[in-house]
């Protein structure tokens, strides 16, 4: 008899990434493009900037709240469903936004094109914890995210920034991905989970997964906290650079589109790092390395410096974000962590212009970077455990794996649409 597959995990081959990856692009697009997004509205409106910023916040919002409320049911059978649902209701939503110009449908096409956005976030972020070695994969998902988001980011200005152009990016995407969307891993069987438990004693397998769930919990809440402190400190970036280090709008981009290019480093370095250097020490380093940087960039007084520390800054942030991904991955392979985890970030970050500019108001620049600082050197410690536990928890689930003989490669194990050695050609980790 053949005994049961234990190794819920997968190598990740190119059409379970086009579909991993992709869809989460398209759950976080708006997010990129959330400035070209008010210039639409603007003109859909014809209303100020303060009105249209709300509503774009009201749609991300809808994005990160959806993509929290239906987390769990992307942990299970239901991922796929709820990546075409969401997906469905992106292409749809932002469609009509596009299409239709009467600004009651405007505004409900956003907001049906938000929550949409939200099922995508949560599958594609529980889709992640499918495949084997976390770190790396995690590393080719930043990088494949920047890259595409680059190339969109550059080519919608030149077409234009009307909302058929700009929303129709966004439901364009979403109907893409839509089709591709039966690559999606699914979660491992119930049958291979019932039997990893049946094969640890009951009395090991129970604080196992109290452990796990607690080391979840603390995820979520220190990625929530670290997310109000790093977007704090981008979302500032230009007044602080041109009130503090006379920062030109010339220089402001030069830092931004540095930035971007130094997280795209940052996501190739992890890619060829993997598991090597462990997860705990270099994610307690990076957090601790962030918030030395953030504090100098508070002391600096010219443009050169700041447009340097604020590259380093971001680059270190990159590597630290992927990380985060990763610990989540690890802790569980259906996805319990990784699927609320970017719609976590979203919630933090989108309320960051609000917060950083009240802690600007409080503690002025040279402080307001201190306190983001010693926050990210506090939050350095609950994420070393963490990160360990995932690390403890992912070899304990290859220990169980190692025991079950059988491979998981057969039609129809964990893919949607078929078997992955069959279907998914071309290995990429």
């Amino acid at each position: 008899m053949t005994q049961p597959d234990l190794t819920p995990r997968v190598p990740l081959r190119l059409p379970s990434a086009v579909a991993t990856f992709g869809v989460g692009i398209a759950g976080y697009l708006g997010v990129n493009l959330s400035p070209y997004m008010i210039t639409a509205l603007q003109g859909a409106l014809g209303s100020d900037v303060l009105t249209a910023s709300w509503i774009i916040t009201a749609t991300l919002l809808a994005t990160a709240l959806t993509g929290l409320a239906i987390a769990r049911l992307c942990a299970g059978p239901r991922r796929l469903l709820v990546a075409r649902i969401g997906l469905a209701l992106s292409a749809v939503g932002f469609g009509i936004a596009a299409l239709v110009p009467a600004p009651a449908a405007v505004i409900a096409g956003l907001l049906l094109g938000g929550i949409g956005a939200g099922g995508a976030v949560a599958a594609s972020g529980a889709a992640l914890a499918a495949f084997i070695n976390p770190d790396r994969v995690a590393g080719i998902n930043g990088l494949a995210n920047r890259a595409v988001i680059t190339v969109i980011l550059a080519v919608v200005p030149l077409v234009g920034l009307a909302p058929l152009n700009v929303f129709g990016v966004l439901g364009g995407f979403a109907l893409v991905m839509l089709a591709v969307s039966g690559w999606l891993p699914k979660a491992p069987l119930t049958a291979a989970t019932d039997a990893a438990a049946s094969a640890a004693p009951s009395t090991s397998a129970r604080p196992a997964r109290r452990l796990e769930t607690i080391a979840g919990l603390a995820l979520l809440v220190v990625f929530a906290l670290w997310a109000v402190s790093e977007d704090s400190l981008w979302a500032m970036a230009g007044v602080m650079g041109a009130e503090q280090a006379g920062l030109t709008p010339e220089g402001l981009g030069i830092a931004l589109s540095g930035a971007t290019a130094g997280g795209l480093v940052g996501c190739i370095l992890l890619m060829i790092v993997g598991e090597r250097l462990g997860r705990a020490v270099p994610l307690a380093v990076l957090l601790v390395a962030g918030g030395i940087l953030k504090i100098v960039e508070g002391q600096v007084t010219d443009a050169t410096s700041f447009i340097v520390v604020f590259i380093a800054w971001n680059t270190i942030y990159a590597i630290a974000f992927m990380y985060f991904v990763a610990a989540s991955a690890a802790l569980d392979a259906d996805g319990r962590w990784s699927g609320p985890l970017l719609a976590v970030y979203l919630v933090g970050s989108s309320l960051t212009p609000v917060i950083g500019a009240a802690l600007v108001e409080v503690f002025g620049f040279e402080g307001f970077a201190v306190v983001l600082g010693v926050s990210s050197f506090v939050l350095a410690v609950p994420t070393f455990v963490v990160a360990r536990i995932s690390t403890r928890l992912q070899r304990r689930e290859s220990g169980l794996g190692s025991s079950g003989g059988g491979g998981h490669e057969g039609p129809g194990a964990h893919s949607a649409g078929g078997g992955r050695a069959g279907a998914e050609a071309g290995a990429t980790a």
